[in-house]
């Protein structure tokens, strides 16, 4: 039979012709978990798919559940492609839709793990992450923008988090400047 012999083949095949077009919105959601499946980060970037904290919380329960205990990267889990890794006592996951490339995904967990292994200097753990945690939330948002993929070479996404430290006023050398500057301001007040 043809298209214009069976319009619900046609309309069928259209659907998911559609379904399967390429879009820059790969990423639905990044999240890192530790060892007890305890959030630490997360970021949702597609608002209708988990749209309250608690389905966002059950869907991590239910990824950490199924992916914590196994020696695969990849998962398959409500409709869902998830690759995850595993750093001593933290799990890195990166969701997209489940026609989404394993590949591209896995790009975006890989500069991740290594952008945040040079900000860390190599101490990626769940204390370490925590007191570093806005510069965790920059390396993330260096690599990803609204669900889209901007980069995936760690070398430019450190080179643009360092950048933006810099930029920084209230980093911990301008509050030092800061302070030593009112010290002079004082001290010079009540010499007068």
């Amino acid at each position: 039979m043809t298209a214009q012999t069976c319009p619900r083949q046609h309309q069928r095949t259209t659907m998911e012709i559609a379904s399967l077009e390429p879009s820059l919105y790969t990423v639905k959601a990044v999240f890192i978990l530790d060892n007890d499946g305890n959030r630490l980060l997360s970021k949702y970037y597609d608002t209708e798919l988990y749209p309250s904290m608690k389905e966002q919380k059950n869907f991590e329960k239910n990824v950490f559940n199924k992916t914590h205990k196994a020696d695969n990267e990849i998962a398959f889990v409500e409709g869902m492609t998830i690759v995850y890794k595993c750093s001593i006592d933290l799990f890195f996951y990166v969701v997209g839709s489940a026609q989404e490339n394993e590949l591209m995904l896995m790009a975006v967990l890989n500069c991740l793990l290594e952008s945040l292994g040079q900000i860390l200097r190599k101490n990626v753990e769940r204390r370490c992450l925590l007191d570093n945690m806005d510069g965790v939330f920059l390396v993330v948002d260096e690599i990803i923008d609204g669900g889209v993929i901007l980069e995936s070479d760690p070398q430019q996404v450190i080179q643009k988090v360092n950048y933006r430290a810099d930029e920084n006023p209230l980093s911990e050398q301008s509050v030092a400047q800061i302070m030593q500057s009112a010290k002079e301001q004082i001290k010079w007040s009540i010499l007068k």
